[in-house]
């Protein structure tokens, strides 16, 4: 008898020492919990504070007294001014978009700028090209090509040859002198070289038919579709971002823009079976070939009129960078 109840009352000690840690047990995870929660919260509004410190946005200055293409743009209008402030941000805060065009149009624009002068056609029309295609050769989803977006039958119609194995939507300064003289028709239209540039993002007759119904003659006037309702206002605001790149948070060194390219040029009157084995007799491959040339739209070059083509093909100092040079 004596035995099981010293028995009982150490298993009663036992099982008041075993409570008595697990109490202990789990202030203590309780602490650490809370210690962590307090901790990481002091972590958090640490970097908070750090990120509210460091980390800045800001608005934008409109700018004052526009002209595109000779013809004032009507700041003191409420929408103009709100439909520029649009795309003066979204341009300005797409950094990486627009440090490539900063890029590209320092290899483009003096190509693009010698056709526009000898066609008599407003050099801000440059920057139509710019918003077109970012100065690369894309192909839209509905088929529109190269620097200025021609579909195959209006480059067609202004004298731009497409057909198996050329395509000169691709060629830079055969499609500018095309885009001049779509342009120069809509001017002689319209009267306003702004409602010209408009009618290139929607044709000539959807822009007529909304000048009818609207009874205005003025881009800044009309309503417009999504698109083109943008369209004047994104080529505004991205040569105001170019010609004023530092105002707009852009810092490019001269080494960090792409340079013309270095070439020289052949004439070519007959076919060509292998533009490969072409290239390789200039010293050159047929990729560069293609870079340079790229409304070659395949391997070979069947020319059975005998016409005059030009290829370019790249000068030894064709890959050193300008810097360098």
């Amino acid at each position: 008898m004596n035995k099981l109840k010293s028995k009982l009352q150490m298993r009663s000690m036992f099982d008041r020492v075993l409570i008595a840690s697990g109490f202990l047990l789990i202030s203590y995870l309780t602490v650490q919990l809370l210690s962590f929660s307090v901790s990481n919260g002091d972590e958090d509004s640490e970097h908070q504070r750090y990120f509210n410190n460091s980390y800045k946005i800001f608005s934008l200055n409109l700018p004052t007294g526009l002209i595109f293409a000779g013809e004032t743009v009507p700041l003191e209008k409420l929408d103009v001014r709100e439909k520029l402030d649009r795309e003066l941000l979204v341009n300005t805060y797409w950094q990486s978009s627009s440090i490539l065009l900063h890029k590209r149009a320092n290899r483009w624009f003096p190509v693009i700028e010698q056709i526009l002068a000898e066609e008599n056609v407003p050099d801000d029309l440059k920057y139509l090209a710019l918003i077109e295609s970012g100065l690369t050769n894309v192909v839209s989803p509905a088929g529109a090509t190269g620097f200025w977006q021609f579909m195959r039958e209006t480059g067609k119609e202004y004298g731009l040859e497409i057909r198996t194995g050329v395509d000169e939507r691709y060629h830079v300064e055969l499609s500018t002198r095309a885009a001049c003289s779509y342009l120069k028709q809509a001017k002689d239209k319209y009267g306003s070289w702004t409602l010209a540039a408009a009618s290139y993002n929607m044709g000539m007759s959807g822009l007529q038919k909304q000048i009818d119904r609207q009874k205005v003659n003025n881009y800044y006037d009309l309503l417009l579709n999504e698109e083109t309702g943008r369209y004047v206002y994104r080529t505004i605001a991205l040569k105001e971002i170019l010609n004023n790149s530092s105002q707009y948070g852009f810092h490019l060194r001269e080494k960090d823009l792409y340079s013309p390219y270095n070439f020289y040029t052949v004439e070519v009157d007959s076919s060509i079976a292998d533009l490969t084995l072409l290239a390789s007799t200039y010293n050159t491959n047929y990729k560069t070939l293609k870079l340079l040339n790229p409304w070659l739209r395949d391997t070979f070059l069947q020319n059975p009129s005998g016409k005059v083509y030009v290829l370019k093909l790249p000068d030894p100092d064709f890959n050193t960078p300008a810097s360098n040079k």
